[in-house]
């Protein structure tokens, strides 16, 4: 089972994964951890068709005022999709395409997802994906979408802040006890596009998110934007250049400003800002510091303090309650943000987590604990509602709507509700956020949900419907189930049966909902009015039939704000499963092309330096024409096309430079192999001369003249070849090659070397005479009955089969 973690930013990504060791963050193919480097060169060169900043799309129509007030800023374009939803306009595979944020989105995803499955050498399915604490349902459920488009199955979406406390807490060893007073910690992120802070109170093995604030329009870019403003007014006076009329030289002053921005928070002298043939081949200059930096950006400065307050005054805690300040993410390094954060709540800032990392850590953590795959220590995590949830409805008893808040805000979540309703038919709930001005979000709907198949009872009286609510891990809600509970009575002396099933959770509440008048009337009709008991002189009633009931589950019917179909979402599955393959066969293509200009490049710079002297003038300056055809080819003509063509035109390449490059191998390895047959002869004619001594007398002298046939033979074939070698020309093919040389090694190995290695034969000691009680020294010859020593024949035998070859063993290829 796979565990990982996916923080989706809004510029950057990371993906982290468990393994035996811990938590990883992993790098992608290009050994960077954050996958932004990549797209930094690639936005430059190909604008129109790179996506940015999308993430804020989620779950919103192209129509939204956000979407409007940001697309005059992109350089890419933005489209309508057939349900209204924001669409992204591109090019893919020479054909104009609209794709919605979902599949963007999925197409990301997939990127990371390929990335993990590299790192753990394994498919990717299970994974915990991180999301601002301020989406809301409609933009949670466009997210879960993306994943699905991927092939993933997000087990959790994970608010950023959340994922942050978790990678904080669940290191920590000196938490207080579960019954001890909990320690409070402020953790505050600052990334690229939003501004989220959160308190936490922890207890060993547990935390629980007590209130949350944001600032969803506070982030990194909106100080590159003030950087990118000033310059743009700046470059127009000095060099009397429109920057935002060419997208291109938009891009490059949005880089070098955030560039820039990092430079001052390091720096406070005045730092430079050039960038060479900025626009119609002009170079552009300035100069700025940090102190000026804060007096353009003292607006923004000021909106920091915002949320502080709220999330103190959510909680209900003064700054002296506060154990520690966490601060994450990429702007809050920015010197004047930590400056006022810290001034704030009176102490030193904390940064033990990584500032870009903690997010992806804090979801494969999640993840972890999530998977029966990993042992993780336990610890339970408590998450807030960050929007008070509502539902309205029509009333069954008067006419109008009434309305109930199920979930206040900063309510404890994941959490189920049951509402009890009186109804004789069909009804719809509707949820919705009760306090617009608390969304970043133009819609406060949420949906609507139809309980269907509602009838009266069979006396007439209105039924009794349960309704399960509930905020689930994602922090999305939804009506989850509902039941009628028929009320069938028995006759006197029968036995009642219970047939209601009670909800098994570990939170769960009940609620009931509905008015006066139709409770008091139920309560008369089924149990009597309690004020109108029979006194004791009246005459005595039947007694009242026992009563049962039965749970009936309802279908509902969900028409939930800008959620995709199913029809919809498997198109898009079944899409991008396609675009996968055609990306896999546009990959194999492209790597087709990049090794015939590879090989163009390489073969080009080799003729005139280690090839040379292996080529004769007139093919070379002949192959050197076919390279430059070949690389003009390639930008032209051979810009776009087939597989099999780049596959052909790298063969007939190489069908010309091959036998060069082959010759210059040849002459590389053909001195080492000549030295090892040379070698291996000069030890065997030693042999050979000194066969007569002791060492070798035990061998035969017909195999040893064998031998030495052998010998001169190989001596004979090395230096006629190496003669005819040593004559021959480097431009054409070589007389003997390395693989011949080898051959001709191996074949005298097998020739001389089981005749010159046999072990010299083991000479028996005499036997020591020893007088015996029953007959002469030199008795008979022991039989059967009378065995020779064991020990002694094991230890010759021994002896015999461990006698060293005179020869060593030789490695030959």
């Amino acid at each position: 089972m796979s565990v990982v973690g996916f923080d989706l930013g809004f510029q950057s990504c990371y993906v982290a994964v468990a393994r035996a060791g811990g938590i990883e963050t992993v790098a992608n193919e290009y050994s960077d951890r954050s996958f932004y480097a990549h797209f930094v060169v690639q936005v430059v060169t190909n604008y129109k068709n790179t996506v940015q900043g999308f993430k804020r799309f989620h779950g919103r129509a192209c129509a939204d005022p956000y979407v409007q007030s940001v697309k005059s800023n992109l350089v890419y374009d933005l489209a309508p999709m057939p349900t209204g939803a924001t669409g992204i306009k591109v090019m893919y595979m020479d054909e104009e395409r609209v794709f919605s944020i979902e599949q963007v989105t999925g197409m990301l995803l997939t990127k990371l997802k390929e990335t993990a499955e590299s790192a753990l050498k394994k498919p990717v399915v299970d994974c915990v994906i991180s999301v601002p604490s301020y989406f809301t349902d409609s933009e949670r459920r466009s997210v879960i979408d993306a994943a699905q488009i991927a092939g993933l199955n997000c087990l959790r979406l994970m608010n950023e802040t959340t994922a942050v406390t978790l990678a904080y807490g669940i290191y920590k060893q000196d938490l207080p006890a579960p019954e001890e007073k909990p320690r409070i910690v402020v953790f505050v992120d600052l990334g690229h596009s939003g501004y989220q802070v959160s308190v936490c109170a922890f207890n060993k093995g547990k935390l629980k998110i007590l209130a949350t604030a944001f600032d969803s329009e506070l982030g990194g870019k909106d100080f590159d934007d003030i950087l990118v403003k000033h310059f743009c007014e700046e470059f127009s006076q000095k060099y009397k250049l429109d920057v935002k009329s060419k997208p291109r030289a938009l891009v490059r002053l949005n880089q070098e400003c955030e560039k820039l921005k990092k430079l001052m928070s390091a720096n406070s002298s005045d730092l430079p800002l050039n960038i060479e043939c900025f626009m119609n081949d002009i170079d552009v200059s300035s100069k700025l510091n940090r102190g000026q930096f804060e007096e353009m950006c003292a607006e923004l400065l000021a909106k920091v303090e915002g949320p502080l307050c709220s999330v103190m005054e959510q909680a209900k805690l003064k700054k002296e309650d506060i154990y520690a300040v966490e601060i994450v993410g990429g702007a809050s390094r920015i010197p004047a943000i930590k400056e006022r954060i810290s001034k704030f709540f009176g102490k030193e800032l904390s940064t033990t987590l990584n500032a870009d990392e903690a997010v992806a850590r804090g979801c494969a953590l999640q993840c972890a604990i999530l998977s029966p795959a990993f042992k993780v220590r336990e610890f339970s995590i408590t998450d807030v509602v960050p929007y008070s949830i509502s539902l309205k409805w029509n009333s069954a008893a008067e006419e109008g709507l009434s309305d109930c808040e199920v979930f206040p805000k900063n309510h404890a979540a994941p959490f189920s509700k049951v509402l009890t309703f009186y109804r004789k038919e069909p009804f719809t709930l509707e949820a919705y956020y009760n306090n617009p001005k608390e969304l970043p979000y133009p819609t406060a709907s949420i949906g609507q949900f139809l309980i269907q198949n509602v009838s009266p009872q069979p006396s007439g009286e209105s039924a009794k419907v349960k309704v399960k609510v509930r905020v689930n891990v994602h922090g999305v809600f939804s009506v989850s189930g509902a039941s009628l509970v028929e009320i069938i009575k028995t006759p006197e002396g029968e036995e009642p049966m219970e047939t209601e099933q009670t909800v098994k959770e570990d939170e769960v509440c009940s609620l009931c909902i509905f008015s006066r008048y139709i409770r008091l009337m139920i309560y008369n009709t089924v149990t009597g009015d309690p004020k109108q008991e029979k006194k004791n002189d009246q005459p005595p009633q039947a007694k009242k039939p026992k009563v049962k009931t039965k749970t009936v589950e309802l279908p509902i019917e969900c028409n939930l704000h800008w959620q995709l179909s199913s029809e919809v979402l498997n198109m898009f599955v079944e899409n991008e499963g396609k675009m996968i393959m055609q990306d896999k066969l546009e990959k194999e293509r492209n790597d087709a092309k990049n090794n015939v200009e590879e090989y163009v490049y390489d073969m080009r710079d080799k003729l005139h330096g280690v090839l040379e002297k292996f080529v004769n003038e007139a093919d070379r300056d002949s192959f050197s024409l076919k390279l430059e055809d070949t690389e003009n080819w390639l930008y032209e003509d051979g810009e776009d096309q087939q597989k099999q063509v780049y596959i052909d035109k790298l063969a007939e390449l190489k069908k010309i430079g091959q036998p060069i490059h082959d010759r210059y191998i040849e002459a590389e390895e053909r001195p080492n192999a000549f030295e090892e047959l040379g070698r291996q002869i000069q030890m065997y004619m030693k042999i050979i001369e000194a066969y007569k001594d002791e060492q070798y007398d035990h061998l035969d002298e017909l195999e040893v003249t064998k031998v030495n046939k052998h010998v001169n033979d190989a001596m004979a074939w090395m230096n006629g070849k190496m003669n005819q070698q040593n004559s021959q020309d480097l431009t054409v093919d070589p007389v003997v090659k390395v693989v011949e040389i080898k051959a001709k090694t191996k074949e005298l190995y097998s020739a001389c070397n089981p005749i010159l290695s046999k072990p010299k034969p083991k000479v028996e000691p005499p036997k020591e005479e020893k007088p015996t009680e029953n007959g002469p020294v030199n008795g008979p010859e022991p039989t059967e009955s009378q065995p020779c020593n064991p020990d002694k024949a094991t230890s010759a035998g021994t002896e015999q089969e461990t006698v060293e070859n005179k020869l060593p063993e030789m490695d030959i290829d």
